[in-house]
């Protein structure tokens, strides 16, 4: 759906404003039909604090109902029955459409786990995440008591919804959902930015494969043209980092060994903040690396 001004839906009719809005929450148009009711609204972040009371002040029942719409993740009997465009291109983000054997197996059994004990489908805000995290997230809610679980449901319904504001919505004011992550490479051999080097950013996983997320070529500055990850939230995991240094120098005509010291250096962390800023930048000679998590 094509983005929508704040002034634009503020003015339209109930039924257009409930239209524009009816799927930010899964299957859950009488949320829209509550904030009609409520505008205008002066900023996208108070249209949100709106959707967050209608829920959270909604009958225990209605609540249940509103968790029970949200399908589980992965399912595969779910995919071939079809998902909504919206949890589509949610769990494709983090890769749930691609996952290995062994990943459904234990998606299945997380599935399973959770509805059993809680009655309920887990759910999470998945651009949040990569699908390591998300089976260690299963892991952790599933030590939870039924009331503190409907609770944090809740808290992830508001996220989701967040984020789909976010891309729906324009307004003067940004809701705090999105992280970036950058990188930055200093040759400290010649003591100038490292530019041409190759970068690649791999997101690392337990049971599956691992994944290039993105690659690109340090620029004059140093940098990259673009954050590596950008415009929306960073997924909680384990990342590497990897920079072809060898052929960095071997192109400058730098007196490198054969095989050369260092190729390519790879550089692991981990990010658990999503919306956060995270620079990981690399200091290089042909004989030593070293990284810090910048600002």
């Amino acid at each position: 759906m094509p983005k929508i001004s704040l002034v634009e839906l503020n003015a339209a009719s109930k039924a257009d404003f409930v239209a524009v809005l009816a799927n930010v929450v899964e299957y859950s148009p009488w949320i829209a039909e509550q904030l009609a009711e409520k505008r205008p609204f002066a900023g996208v972040n108070q249209l949100h604090t709106a959707l967050m009371t209608a829920i959270q002040s909604a009958d225990p029942e209605v609540q249940l109902a509103l968790i029970r719409a949200h399908p589980d993740l992965a399912g595969k009997t779910q995919r071939a029955a079809g998902l909504t465009a919206d949890s589509t291109d949610e769990q494709n983000s983090a890769g749930l459409d691609r996952l290995s054997e062994a990943e459904y197996a234990a998606f299945e059994r997380a599935n399973n786990a959770y509805r059993d004990k809680f009655g309920f489908p887990y759910i999470v805000c998945v651009r949040r995440h990569t699908r390591d995290s998300v089976l260690r997230d299963f892991e952790i809610r599933l030590r939870n008591m039924l009331k503190t679980e409907t609770r944090r449901a809740i808290e992830e319904i508001g996220r989701i919804s967040a984020l789909r504001l976010d891309q729906l919505v324009v307004a003067e004011d940004r809701l705090k959902v999105h992280g970036r992550l950058s990188t930055h490479v200093l040759d400290n051999h010649i003591g100038k930015p490292a530019a041409g080097i190759a970068v690649e950013l791999v997101e690392l996983a337990n049971l599956g494969e691992s994944r290039v997320i993105t690659r690109a070529v340090i620029n004059a500055d140093g940098r990259t043209d673009e954050p590596l990850i950008g415009g929306r939230p960073l997924p909680i995991g384990r990342y590497e980092l990897r920079f072809g240094v060898g052929r960095y120098y071997a192109e400058r005509s730098v007196p490198m060994a054969d095989p050369p010291f260092l190729d390519e250096v790879p550089l692991r962390f981990g990010i658990s903040a999503p919306e956060d800023h995270y620079h990981v930048p690399l200091l290089i000679t042909p004989w030593s690396y070293s990284t810090y998590r910048g600002s």
